[in-house]
């Protein structure tokens, strides 16, 4: 399935998470946090598909490094959870094929292929070159806007965010709530660290994005991503020498997490 998508409604979509919302959802989080804090990946991600707190659910994926792991957990758990991926049409082409590779594989039964509108794209980048005056610009036109109108009418998604990624994810919960989009975060494998995947992966006979043998162990767009040379961090090549790391799908504190720390 592909959808084409078009203006973002996430600040209006914000407007409307009222103070007594928050609160259920906070201590729904909260509760969840409690109910599956010494369980494992699998067993969160159960929790996060069938428990009635955690509502209505998708997985979100960029079919990148290491995300055959969690897909393949999904699929194991509910090969028809919603996957949603964000083809920005600046990927690899290695990622698409990679994707559709992925996606057979597993037998991933509800694909969505996110795209922003051709007709949005000739509007606000009608040249294909706002990456190279305001990278953030482009990550919300072509990633995050299309990905919070996709998100509407779900309750939460599934990310494969760990905590040894970022200091900002250093505590990260299992659960966590979106307080700017009133949505509930699911991070099954906040706990894992570069070892377990890829102890995974082997384990289970995964195939690797192609471009990881090629030194990419970290993979967006292909103008925003370089190779990474050995001894550096692995995501070093995403927006090499520029003060970002994120492309701004996460929040904190209802705040895009974009920049350094």
């Amino acid at each position: 399935m592909s959808l084409l998508l078009g203006k973002n409604t996430l600040a209006e979509g914000a407007a409307t998470v009222q103070p007594d919302h928050l609160a259920d959802l906070r201590a729904r989080v909260a509760a969840l946090n409690v109910r599956y804090r010494h369980h494992g990946a699998t067993a969160v991600l159960e929790g996060a598909l069938r428990d009635p707190e955690a509502g209505k659910i998708a997985m979100v994926s960029s079919f990148g490094a290491e995300s055959v792991a969690l897909l393949h957990l999904v699929a194991m758990v509910d090969r028809k959870t919603p996957v949603l991926f964000i083809d920005t049409r600046l990927l690899f082409a290695e990622t698409l094929a990679y994707q559709q590779e992925l996606a057979e594989r597993l037998h991933l039964s509800n694909l969505r292929i996110i795209r922003t509108a051709q007709e949005t794209l000739d509007q606000r980048d009608p040249y294909g070159a706002l990456r190279l005056s305001d990278t953030d610009a482009c990550c919300a036109l072509r990633k995050t806007e299309p990905l919070q109108q996709a998100l509407d009418g779900f309750d939460g998604w599934i990310t494969g965010r760990k905590r040894y990624q970022a200091k900002t994810r250093a505590e990260m919960e299992f659960f966590e709530l979106e307080e700017a989009t009133g949505r509930i975060k699911v991070n099954p494998l906040a706990h894992w660290g570069p070892e377990d995947t890829r102890a995974y992966m082997e384990e289970n006979r995964l195939p690797k994005h192609p471009l990881v043998a090629q030194g990419y162990p970290s993979i967006g767009c292909a103008p925003c991503t370089s190779k990474v040379a050995p001894g550096e961090d692995p995501r070093a090549g995403r927006w090499r020498n520029q003060d970002k790391t994120e492309c701004g799908i996460h929040f904190v504190n209802g705040v895009a997490a974009r920049k350094k720390t």
